[in-house]
């Protein structure tokens, strides 16, 4: 009696068993009905990326050979945002406003251009990041040294919206500590 009992509560847990991965392989993979991903638009993201990761490589190779990063890379009407706390933090609406706000109020107190160094450029999409080094001398004569991570919206093969991180402390003391250039 005992034994029949046994073979019969493993037959039912067997049979349980076996319903239970019946209904687990009926639900199938979660995305069953999801498309799959349509390889032409994989493609243009992959050009997209491609393209705007030289677009921006290239700014910066002049940059560090002493041309001017914005002039070709910024669009007329980029949005600039400079997150952080100090007065040069919020957004810039348009490359005269950011050049004139931000940008200026540092480099007139630098006596030698920032040099770039690159670290890591990064694609998705339409979105480029850029993380650097940037190197001067003020016009005091001490030296610059700040971090920067530059994230771009790009469209056709310019930067539309940016958002930059960098240390505003170091910014801000450069501007509080060293007279504007007079040139």
């Amino acid at each position: 009696m005992r034994l029949a009992t046994t073979t019969h509560r493993l037959a039912a847990a067997g049979r349980a068993m076996l319903l239970a991965s019946v209904f687990a392989a009926g639900l199938g993979p979660a995305h069953a009905g999801t498309p799959a991903p349509d390889p032409r638009v994989e493609n243009r993201n992959l050009i997209m990326e491609t393209q705007n990761t030289a677009t921006v490589r290239a700014a910066f190779e002049a940059w560090q050979a002493g041309g001017n990063v914005f002039a070709d890379l910024l669009a007329p009407d980029v949005v600039w945002t400079i997150h952080g706390s100090g007065p040069v933090a919020g957004t810039y609406r348009g490359l005269d406003d950011f050049v004139s706000r931000a940008s200026a109020p540092l480099v007139t107190r630098l006596s030698t251009p920032i040099v770039p160094e690159v670290h890591d450029i990064f694609a998705d999409g339409d979105t480029v990041i850029v993380r650097f080094d940037g190197a001067a001398t003020t016009t005091s004569g001490a030296p610059y040294r700040n971090q920067f991570v530059w994230i771009f919206r790009m469209d056709d093969g310019v930067v539309v919206e940016a958002e930059a991180f960098l240390d505003l402390a170091a910014y801000q003391q450069v501007v509080e500590n060293n007279e504007p250039r007079t040139d």
